[in-house]
C-alpha cells in the first residue's frame, strides 16, 4: 500500500512524467514479461520502472549472470529502487531512456535481450520519443523483443514505423486496463 500511495504523490508533482495514477498490477507484468526467455536473456533493459513492480518480477526470473539495466528519471522513485533493491545485477540509473546508447555503452552491453518499457509515451515529447525507439532499436538483438504497455492504441503506429512485427495484448486486470505491445525486428 506504501508503493501505491508513494506512485500517487510522485503523479500527482510529476504529471509531465510519470503516466499512471497506479503502479502497475501484477498481471500486467505478468503478460509483459511471458515472452522472455530467462533462460537464455543476459542483457535486460527496463524504462521506467516506477516503483518496481515489474522490476521485481524480473529480478526473481533472471539468470544469475544476467544483468538488468533500470532507468527511471524520476529520484524519488530510484530512491525507493534503491532501497528495495539490492542486487549485484541491477543497475539503476537516474536518468532518462534518451540516453541509453551512452550507458549501455558504459556498461559494455551492445546488444539488449530484451527491452521492457513502462514510459508513458502518450505524454513524452516526439523528438524524446524517437531517440528512445531509435536506440532501442539499433540495440536490440536480432531475436530479441521490445515490449511496451500502453493504455490506449495511440502508439501502435508509431511502434509499427520503428519495429518489423508489433503484436497486441490486453489485460483488463489492471488500473486502467493496458495494451502490451511485442516489437520484434524480424
Amino acid at each position: 500500500m506504501k508503493n501505491k500511495a508513494n506512485f500517487f504523490k510522485e503523479f500527482l508533482r510529476e504529471r509531465k512524467t510519470v503516466g499512471a495514477i497506479t503502479p502497475s498490477s501484477k498481471y500486467l507484468a505478468k503478460k509483459m514479461l511471458s515472452p522472455i526467455d530467462f533462460n537464455k536473456a543476459l542483457n535486460i533493459v527496463e524504462l521506467g520502472p516506477g516503483t518496481g513492480i515489474i522490476t521485481k518480477e524480473i529480478i526473481k526470473k533472471m539468470r544469475s549472470d544476467a544483468r538488468l539495466l533500470v532507468f527511471e528519471t524520476q529520484k524519488n522513485f530510484c530512491d525507493l529502487l534503491n532501497h528495495e533493491i539490492n542486487d549485484k545485477r541491477v543497475t539503476i540509473i537516474n536518468d532518462t531512456a534518451e540516453k541509453m546508447e551512452e550507458y549501455l555503452r558504459k556498461y559494455g552491453i551492445e546488444k539488449a535481450d530484451y527491452t521492457v518499457s513502462s514510459l508513458p509515451f502518450m505524454i513524452i515529447p516526439d523528438t524524446a520519443k524517437n531517440t528512445i525507439l531509435n536506440t532501442a532499436v539499433k540495440f536490440l538483438k536480432d531475436d530479441g523483443l521490445f515490449i511496451q504497455y500502453q493504455y490506449s492504441l495511440n502508439a501502435l503506429k508509431l511502434l509499427k514505423s520503428k519495429f518489423k512485427n508489433v503484436k497486441l495484448d490486453f489485460t483488463p486486470i489492471n488500473i486502467p486496463p493496458a495494451f502490451i505491445y511485442k516489437c520484434s525486428l524480424n
